[in-house]
């Protein structure tokens, strides 16, 4: 059974949804790491982090399956006059829009698939939507740091790197601690990853 995001947007339970844009997002811009131009918002909910994307020159695009994050969105976007454009579809499942684009970014939409086959095929639609040299910036739980019930789920560096490495090039997976300005910060990753030029080669014996 499909998971009902848009229950959690109507009770208001969206700890992922900070109402700010997620500030690795906003370092790596302003570290002069990210290229400009186009950029799409994989489950962007009420979209704060693809506002910011907006407010600094890009042609952003924002996507999310829940219809009511998307409405929440819209209207919280209407002062900017229209500059994003955001759409309700499923990443897995519907046809993204169109690209290429120069940034794909996602916080804590990967990491919610289990299944080993839905992640390679999120990493494969991210490369579909990818300009030749495009990065996608992906921000997971981790497997790191104290056990825990509550919080993103946890992936491993080799979950990420299994459904990742055939169909993008791995430029950075870096430790960090998820929402360090809330109380109960978490052990997280940064993922970047581009186009491939070649096809990954065998592991040698």
């Amino acid at each position: 059974m499909k998971h009902n995001w848009d229950e959690h947007y109507a009770l208001g339970e969206m700890p992922w949804d900070t109402g700010e844009p997620a500030p690795e997002l906003v370092e790596l811009f302003e570290d002069g790491r990210l290229p400009t131009g186009r950029a799409l918002d994989i489950g962007c909910g009420t979209g704060a982090s693809v506002r910011y994307l907006a407010g600094q020159g890009y042609d952003a695009v924002g996507v999310d399956v829940s219809p009511l994050a998307i409405e929440r969105a819209a209207a919280a976007a209407e002062p900017l006059g229209g500059a994003i454009d955001f759409r309700r579809l499923d990443f897995l499942v519907d046809e993204p829009p169109a690209g290429p684009f120069d940034l794909v970014f996602d916080r804590g939409c990967f990491h919610v698939f289990d299944d080993p086959g839905d992640q390679a095929r999120f990493a494969e639609r991210v490369a579909g939507c990818l300009a030749s040299e495009g990065l996608w910036v992906s921000l997971l739980g981790s497997t790191e740091g104290h056990p825990r019930t509550e919080g993103p789920p946890r992936r491993s560096a080799r979950d990420i790197v299994a459904a990742v490495e055939p169909a993008l090039e791995i430029v950075q997976l870096r430790g960090i601690e998820l929402d360090t300005a809330q109380p109960n910060a978490v052990s997280g990753w940064v993922l970047m990853a581009r186009r491939r030029l070649l096809p990954a080669q065998p592991s040698t014996v």
